[in-house]
């Protein structure tokens, strides 16, 4: 997520140029560049925010820990942040026992309180230690 602190210099740059006006007898026309140069300025900063968090959106994220076997399949508990995670998508080379990191996406089912991991690649570490 974008922090507070990068919305806080945009909304200060863009006030800054929209209310940096010149004491001249044409400022009506000045004050239209400057609400021009402002709206200009807006939109390329949306644009910005826009592409970095599609792109961020769209990356492939990995999660790390060893998998189990349970009663609705495998399972596999995030090193990070110890969160257990139902395996499903492309499962054919986790074996239970295995130390993997599994690239993919979470899914969180309508309704249900588990997590779910959709795999697309494995990157298999062999046996978990204890």
């Amino acid at each position: 997520m974008i922090s507070k602190g990068f919305w806080r210099v945009c909304l200060a740059i863009a006030l800054s140029v929209a209310f940096s006006t010149n004491t001249q007898a044409d400022t009506l026309q000045h004050d239209a560049d400057v609400a021009l140069v402002a709206a200009i300025a807006v939109v390329a900063a949306l644009v910005v925010v826009t592409a970095v968090l599609v792109h961020h959106s769209l990356q492939n994220r990995a999660i790390t820990g060893c998998v189990v076997s349970g009663e609705s399949g495998m399972l596999l508990t995030n090193e990070k942040d110890k969160r257990v995670y139902t395996l499903a998508g492309n499962t054919a080379a986790v074996r239970a026992g295995d130390r993997v990191t599994l690239q993919g996406k979470k899914i969180r089912p309508n309704g249900g309180h588990k997590l779910t991991w959709e795999t697309r690649t494995v990157k298999d570490f062999g046996a978990c230690r204890p």
